[in-house]
C-alpha cells in the first residue's frame, strides 16, 4: 500500500509503499524435538517495526533525512531531534496509511499496553511471562512505556521457532543484524545444524 501523511500533502511524492502482512516462511518449528523446516507464518505489523526500524534505520531504507528535509529541518545540525521529529511523522503516516487502507496495525503504545495486561492475566493464574526485553521495547518512545521499566526472564521453551541456515547454503548460517531477524540464538541455530540439540 502507498503510504500517505495525514497533514502533509508532498508525503505521498515519496513513493513510499508497504505490505500489509508480515509473513516469515524460513524458520523451523520445533515440536516434540521434531524439526518442521516448512512451516510458515503469519503476524501483524506493529507502527514502529515498519517506520522506525525498516523505512528509518540507517542501515535499511534510511528515509528519515529526506522527510526531515521535507519537513524543513536542519539535517546537519548538531542535535539530532530532526532525527526524533522525522521518525515520529514517518510512524503518523504509517499509521494513517494502514487504518485507511482498512488494515490492522497497533503502534507500540497501544502493544505495550497490551502486553503488560497479558503480564497480569499470566500472574493471576501463576505463570511467568518470559521475553527478550530488546524485543519487547518498541525503537520509539521506549521510556514512556511500561515495558521498557520492566525485566523479563529471556528462557528459550518449546514448542517454537528457531533460525534456519540457508537452504541453498547450508555452510553459511543467516547473517548477523539483518532484517527481520537477528541473531541471539546463532549459537543455538549452530548446535542445531551439528545434531546436537541445546540444553
Amino acid at each position: 500500500m502507498h503510504l500517505v501523511h495525514p497533514q502533509f500533502p508532498w508525503f505521498a511524492d515519496l513513493g513510499l509503499r508497504w505490505h500489509a502482512l508480515p509473513v516469515i516462511s524460513d524458520m523451523v518449528l520445533e515440536i516434540g524435538g521434531i524439526r518442521y523446516p516448512a512451516a510458515p507464518f503469519n503476524g501483524w505489523y506493529m507502527v514502529t517495526e515498519i517506520g522506525s526500524r525498516n523505512l528509518g534505520d540507517k542501515n535499511r531504507y534510511n528515509i528519515l533525512p529526506i522527510i526531515a528535509e521535507k519537513m524543513g529541518l536542519h539535517v546537519t545540525s548538531r542535535d539530532g531531534f530532526w532525527i526524533d521529529r522525522a521518525v515520529l511523522e514517518l510512524n503518523v503516516a504509517v499509521k494513517h496509511s494502514f487504518e485507511e487502507a482498512g488494515v490492522s496495525i497497533s503502534d507500540h503504545h497501544e502493544s505495550s499496553a497490551g502486553f503488560m495486561r497479558f503480564i497480569q492475566q499470566e500472574k493471576k493464574l501463576g505463570r511467568e511471562v518470559m521475553a527478550d526485553w530488546a524485543w519487547i521495547v518498541p525503537p520509539a518512545a521506549a521510556s514512556s512505556l511500561d515495558v521498557f521499566h520492566n525485566t523479563y526472564r529471556n528462557e528459550i521453551l518449546r514448542p517454537n521457532f528457531f533460525y534456519n541456515v540457508s537452504a541453498w547454503n547450508p555452510e553459511i548460517p543467516p547473517k548477523a543484524g539483518k532484517c527481520p531477524f537477528h541473531m541471539l540464538f546463532r549459537k543455538k541455530n549452530e548446535e542445531y545444524t551439528r545434531g546436537r540439540i541445546p540444553q
